[in-house]
């Protein structure tokens, strides 16, 4: 079960940053929400995996691995925060893409509107 989980944390990981290094906004967005929910499965396992155990602790149960609640709570903030902070991005994307008829991340700076260099 943790090997499925590392990995899966680790392709998460492997395809945010592809998508990060892409140079086109779509993809970049993309890249950081992956990136984002690698991060929230690393916090949400880092509480413990305990198949089958109870949720909370129990009266009368001694020895019983079960799993924290503070890590699922972190996840459950990640989560609303990132959905918000993704929508302000595409905001921003979409309006720098209908300005400049360009999606790309890094475009190249025009001659013309660069300030001159004093010459010493």
């Amino acid at each position: 079960m943790e090997f499925l989980v590392a990995s899966a944390i680790g392709v998460l990981t492997s395809a945010g940053l592809y998508l990060l290094f892409r140079m086109r906004t779509f993809p970049v967005i993309l890249g950081i929400s992956l990136l984002t929910y690698a991060v929230n499965v690393f916090l949400f396992t880092s509480g413990r995996l305990a198949v089958g155990a109870p949720p909370v602790l129990q009266k009368g149960v001694d020895g019983v691995i079960y799993s924290d609640p503070l890590p699922q709570a972190l996840v459950l903030t990640a989560i609303v925060i990132s959905f918000g902070m993704t929508a302000v991005v595409v905001m921003i994307a979409l309006g720098a893409y209908l300005g400049g008829d360009d999606d790309k991340v890094n475009d190249a700076v025009d001659a013309s509107t660069q300030p001159a260099e004093d010459a010493q």
